[in-house]
């Protein structure tokens, strides 16, 4: 096999995702061979830094030996079996488990097989609720601008990011959408908790006014990350969370992003403080192996669907792999990693190092933000750094940057003009050095003209 021999294979049959595919007539795709580490290597023997984790899943590094054996394991016992009816101990150990881990009021574990899903889940639950509990005007849900969700159409829908959702808005629920508290938008001198406050007001008259047709808020918990990794402060959740019970409104945690130590905690709800009616999780849940995702829920909103059959309560939502054994094994893998490992302690270290490693552009004149939550780390490109004057997007100059790190061994995907590392927690603090100094030199040739 050769790069050039599967590329033309792939290009005869794969519709590729988030892609225009006449790029690759210009661009040529990478197919990869294997993966150990942080490190990928294609058919021609280049390697390859994956400094985003492929697409922010793989926490612990390719080929994992303690995540592979567990899987195998799993392999000669059970591959799958419909969990309608029937269960199984990977999963009823990982329910257990995830209880035990996350916030307390979360007591009840619904599977499916990604983020979307999860999130579908969570918004399909707290309608249901509220339904199941004779209140039928509950029927609207409240976003952030420029949050994200996931593509299918609920999860789509309760998104905010035109680039994404423009063009099927005829086939979405409409939102309530309030002003996010990102950050970067606060005036000079403003601290970013002060912002967020301040930010908050937008959030508290929309539930004041209109709570009662309100199912629930939904989050991205300090990191929106699609959306740019726009980044909040943690008091915005603490106001939320008081104010949903204020107004008798859920409030859904999307972790799915966030969660398993990206923001610098397990959770990132952790750092407000704040037990959520809903927390979807994926992604890292699996250690970026298989697709598994959960909705966690509190045990009122489980009981609100619990019945006698003929009443019709129950939450009739399935996916043909929820709760696949093998996923549930990979997952355990990634918890035992978490509960035996300092990965959350050893990360302060490396978010250390990639802040001093990227500290020398604060003063770039096309940059205008390094920002920075625990293992997430963003740098935003602009025309004019004083006014924060973007880049035209037709310009794609954080292509080039994508371009100059494929040829320098590291695997960035800038989104837009916005240059980002989410690294595997498996790297070194060598690693690291060799991303950021790829991406400072792909930065200066992006904005060089």
């Amino acid at each position: 096999m050769t790069n050039k021999t599967l590329i033309n294979r792939d290009l005869q049959t794969i519709w590729h995702p988030c892609t225009q595919m006449k790029d690759h007539e210009s661009l040529p795709l990478i197919p990869i061979k294997r993966g150990d580490g942080v490190w990928l290597e294609d058919f021609q023997s280049r390697r390859y830094l994956d400094a985003i984790s492929s697409w922010w899943v793989n926490i612990f590094g390719h080929c994992n030996p303690r995540i592979n054996q567990r899987i195998k394991q799993q392999l000669d016992t059970l591959e799958h079996v419909i969990l309608a009816g029937f269960s199984h101990e990977p999963a009823i150990e990982l329910a257990e488990r995830l209880v035990q881990i996350t916030p307390e009021k979360l007591k009840r574990c619904f599977f499916a097989d990604n983020g979307s899903s999860a999130v579908e889940v969570a918004l399909k639950m707290s309608f249901h609720y509220w339904h199941n509990k004779g209140q039928k005007k509950k029927t609207r849900f409240v976003n952030l601008s420029n949050s994200y969700h996931g593509e299918t159409l609920g999860a789509l829908a309760a998104g905010d990011v035109a680039l994404y959702k423009d063009t099927y808005a005829p086939l979405l629920m409409e939102m309530i959408t309030v002003p996010s508290p990102d950050c970067y938008k606060r005036k000079e001198g403003v601290s970013c908790e002060q912002h967020s406050r301040i930010m908050f007001a937008h959030m508290r008259e929309v539930l004041e006014q209109q709570h009662e047709e309100i199912c629930a808020v939904i989050i991205e918990p300090l990191v929106q990350c699609a959306g740019n990794m726009r980044m909040y402060d943690p008091v915005y959740l603490t106001l939320l969370r008081a104010a949903c019970d204020e107004f008798d409104v859920h409030l859904i945690v999307d972790e799915i992003a966030a969660g398993f130590g990206r923001t610098g905690t397990l959770f990132a709800c952790e750092q407000a403080g704040i037990s959520p009616d809903l927390m979807c999780l994926s992604k890292g849940l699996t250690g970026g192996y298989l697709p598994l995702s959960v909705t966690l829920s509190t045990d009122e909103i489980y009981q609100a669907f619990y019945d006698d059959y003929e009443n019709l309560t129950a939450f009739l939502h399935s996916h043909s792999f929820t709760g696949n054994p093998l996923g549930c094994s990979a997952a355990l893998a990634t918890l035992d990693i978490f509960a035996e490992d300092r990965i959350i302690e050893n990360n302060k270290i490396l978010a250390q190092k990639m802040q001093t490693s990227t500290a020398i552009l604060s003063d770039h004149p096309h940059v205008a933000e390094i920002r920075q939550t625990g293992m997430i780390l963003a740098i935003e490109m602009v025309k004019n750094k004083n006014t924060k004057e973007a880049y035209p997007w037709q310009q794609r100059r954080g292509l080039k940057v994508y371009q100059h790190a494929l040829d320098n061994q590291v695997l960035l995907r800038p989104l837009g003009n916005v240059i980002y590392f989410m690294p595997p927690y498996v790297i070194t603090e060598d690693e690291i050095e060799l991303m950021a100094k790829v991406a400072i030199e792909g930065i200066e040739i992006a904005t060089g003209k």
